[in-house]
């Protein structure tokens, strides 16, 4: 019977090669699950918005026209981005009472996360359509929408990848009536066509200065390229005033990176992209203006003309002004940052970067705030415009310093208000809560306290918390933390004195849903959503934090998945699945991430739906490669080796583990763990490696925290690629990716190499390409297709595989 299985089995993975295929039904149930809908509250925290998102859009929807243009995926039909983060409905909900509102437009929703005026009386959302974006406003006291009529929305620039997070296509005035949005130009004649014949070779040319350069994916490849970008691209400012329907164009179509209103309304700060365009770099080092406006789009004040950043280090940041924004509570103050190294952070100096500020009328030179002695990385302004939390980063120790400065006294010493590793997740005292004013986000400031927000982490798992922080003494009030066997976040404050918050809570028998919680004196808790559990087949599922050591006693751990109706004692199949960290020291390495008080859910391709199929699950089992930043990946191979033995090891012990039935995977960086686990170890009888990248020497500036290049590491690139070393891989393996992956260095080609170097050395190997899909897959045949290939793969090579691994005594 055993036998016949296997080869029904064999045949259904051979006809996947032409068909879609689907997982089995108790996975499917679980995957058509319905998920707990984003939330936006107002300005006003008087209204909540609920969006439902998109999870699974057809594969004919993924399937779309794609140009692939400037490191951007544009999709030609709707003057937007080819994949974007959409909902398909969303609920006005009142906070006080709980009354609601379906919010409508159109038959086919295609919503963008809503954007709400400062007042909280309004807002604004896009709905894209097959042939464009559409403009919608609503109003918050009934829940009417309306679509703006003639506006048709250039999304191309929108917020898709985290270099544009500060673009929004549209956004509100600090007047709560009008929108400045990004549109089609009118007059935009037909897309550029592409002649038959070529008019010449294309060439690239380089006159000695060094440029090293990360593998970037869709860049432009010839001047038809370059038509198509600033066609698509190419927006015309538009003014739109929400009470009347009106829109009025000004300024001239350009390509804008930023368009950003000063908190008084009379300025634009506007940052455009123009020729000449790059081959080797994405839209992000073109160069561009940065200038401000007048309300007509007239040119007051020049910011900088920056050029094409092609020559800036690995890991550097360009040289003249970055990281440009308006100070939110003066009329119109401008503040930007310089690098004083070079922007070469291998450069011995004693201050890396310059804050500098400067005020409309923008005459004189700019005044110099703030040196820091580290890489800048952030500055937020506090609501009394009197504060400001400035951040550096020393890359050597990963430390990050936070430093309190007063704006307005140019030059004087910053007092330090947190330092440490940034992976030291223990530590961690918070992230500012935030709000609005004038327009602009601000530090939520109460007298001379602030508010944090943090995931509390600990050796016990995360207990996420809000802390008020007295700026005069340095001392933390906790005003609110989850309790035991509860996870509770702090998502917004619902009133100015921080006395009342929004929350989502769970726990593993207690779905995911939102509260409004009192705090102090009369402290409560209201629930604000009662969404059911969408997968009571899962309640049975248990999970265990386990904590564990190395052979040379770096500290480890994972979360134990265990399926429903487990019995104690029973050694069953395990996936192990992981991603490598690098880290300073054993301390950090070892601390734990994540919470056992979550809910059980699971979606997507997610390797957790093995415990609907009988297996265990180490889930983000530590992997930690520990070194020095300069030299850690010399005994990468090592540590990793020594990592997933002790994972095993330690599973074994607790006699949930057949140490002849274990599997391993990893998506990305996991996919490279996974080929190298593969090829330098007994450990594991089958693996799944998606996205992978696998020949080093196809990223020859860099990978991951790989600061050297091969030219000065060459035996580590070498030793660490499972390519070279791909005849040692004799467990079968099974290779997923994106036709279309768009990550940096995950070229489709580093699977398809490998497939053939494994292939051609006689090992067992699987290669599955996704057409369509990116470097992680959405579309809904895709992720059943993806769950019937890693639940067959590990069925027939991990549960049922016939003999004993090869050291299944010994381990390695």
């Amino acid at each position: 019977m055993r036998f016949i299985t296997l080869l029904l089995l064999t045949a259904s993975l051979a006809n996947a090669a032409e068909t879609y295929q689907k997982p089995p039904k108790e996975v499917l149930d679980v995957l058509n699950a319905p998920a707990t809908p984003r939330a936006f509250v107002s300005p006003s925290h008087d209204y909540i918005l609920l969006a439902d998102p998109l999870r699974y859009p057809l594969i004919a929807e993924l399937s779309q026209p794609m140009l692939r243009l400037a490191g951007m995926r544009i999709n030609p039909k709707t003057n937007g981005p080819h994949r974007a983060q959409l909902n398909t409905a969303m609920t006005l909900k009142r906070l006080d009472d709980g009354t609601e509102v379906r919010i409508r437009a159109g038959s086919s929703a295609r919503f963008s996360a809503p954007r709400w005026s400062f007042d909280g009386k309004r807002f604004a959302f896009t709905n894209t359509t097959e042939t464009g974006i559409e403009l919608w406003t609503g109003e918050a006291g009934n829940g009417a929408t309306r679509r703006i009529e003639g506006v048709r929305v250039n999304a191309v620039m929108s917020p898709t990848t985290p270099f544009r997070q500060s673009n929004p296509v549209f956004q509100w005035m600090p007047d709560n009536t009008t929108l400045v949005v990004q549109t089609v130009p009118s007059n935009r004649g037909p897309a550029p066509t592409e002649s038959m014949v070529p008019s010449g070779p294309h060439i690239q040319e380089s006159h000695g200065r060094s440029g090293p350069i990360r593998t970037y994916e869709d860049m432009l490849t010839n001047s038809h390229d370059e038509d198509l970008f600033e066609y698509y691209a190419t927006a015309q400012l538009t003014r739109v005033d929400t009470a009347t329907g009106r829109a009025q164009p000004f300024g001239k179509p350009a390509i804008y990176e930023g368009v950003h209103p000063s908190p008084d309304g009379g300025n634009l700060l506007v940052t455009s992209v123009h020729r000449p365009f790059s081959y080797l770099h994405p839209m992000e080092a073109f160069p561009k203006e940065v200038e401000v406006w007048d309300r007509s789009a007239k040119v007051l004040f020049k910011v900088a003309s920056l050029p094409l950043e092609d020559r800036v280090p690995i890991d550097g940041v360009p040289v003249g002004p970055r990281a440009y924004e308006w100070r939110p509570t003066e009329p119109a103050t401008l503040v930007w940052v310089e690098a004083l190294d070079g922007g070469n952070p291998k450069e011995k100096v004693p201050n890396r970067d310059r804050i500098l500020m400067m005020k409309a009328p923008f005459k004189g030179e700019p005044a110099e705030i703030f040196k820091t002695e580290q890489r800048f990385q952030g500055m937020q302004f506090s609501q009394s415009g009197h504060l400001a939390l400035v951040s550096d980063f020393e890359r050597n120790k990963r430390l990050r310093r936070t430093f309190m400065i007063d704006p307005d006294q140019p030059g004087s010493a910053g007092k330090v208000l947190w330092s440490r590793n940034i992976q030291d997740r223990y530590r961690d005292p918070g992230t500012p809560v935030m709000t609005i004013a004038n327009g602009q986000p601000v530090i939520r400031q109460t007298g001379n306290a602030i508010f944090l927000a943090g995931l509390g982490a600990s050796s016990k798992g995360d207990a996420p918390f809000l802390d008020r922080l007295d700026l005069d003494s340095g001392k933390s009030e906790r005003l609110f933390h989850s309790e035991p066997g509860k996870y509770e976040v702090f998502e917004a404050m619902l009133d100015d004195a921080g006395t009342k918050i929004l929350t989502l809570r769970e726990s593993p028998k207690e779905p995911p849903n939102y509260f409004i919680r009192s705090l102090g004196a009369q402290a409560s808790l209201k629930p604000l959503t009662r969404y059911p559990d969408p997968t009571p087949q899962l309640r049975g599922i248990t999970q265990q934090l386990v904590t564990y050591k190395r052979a040379d006693g770096v500290p480890l751990s994972f979360t134990l998945y265990l399926p429903a109706g487990y019995k104690q004692g029973t050694k069953l199949p395990t996936v192990v699945w992981a991603y490598p960290l690098e880290y300073n020291d054993a301390d950090t390495a070892g601390q734990v991430a994540g919470s056992t008080n979550r809910f059980t859910a699971i979606s997507s391709y997610s390797h957790l739906f093995f415990l609907l199929r009988g297996y265990a699950v180490l889930d983000n089992a530590a992997m930690p490669v520990v070194g020095d930043p300069e030299t850690v990946n010399n005994t990468y191979l090592e540590q990793i080796v020594a990592d997933a033995k002790a994972a095993i090891d330690k599973a074994v012990e607790m006699g949930v583990t057949d140490r002849d039935r274990v599997g391993v995977g990893g998506h990305s960086y996991g996919a490279f763990m996974t080929a190298n686990l593969l090829a330098h170890s007994n450990l594991f009888r089958a693996g799944i490696a998606r996205s992978g990248a696998y020949n080093r020497t196809l990223t020859p500036f860099g990978f991951q925290t790989e600061r050297r290049t091969i030219w000065e590491a060459p035996d580590v690139y070498l030793r660490m690629s499972p390519f070279l070393n791909a005849d040692k891989i004799k467990a079968p393996i099974l290779m997923i990716h994106g036709e279309a992956d768009d990550n940096t260095g995950t070229f489709p080609i580093q699977s398809e190499r490998m497939y053939q170097a494994i292939r051609g050395n006689g090992g067992t190997v699987r290669l599955v390409m996704l057409p369509a899909e990116a470097h992680g897959y959405l579309a809904r045949e895709t992720i059943e297709h993806t769950l019937f290939e890693m639940l067959s793969w590990f069925d027939r090579y991990v549960k049922n595989a016939d003999a004993p691994s090869q050291t299944s005594a010994a381990g390695q």
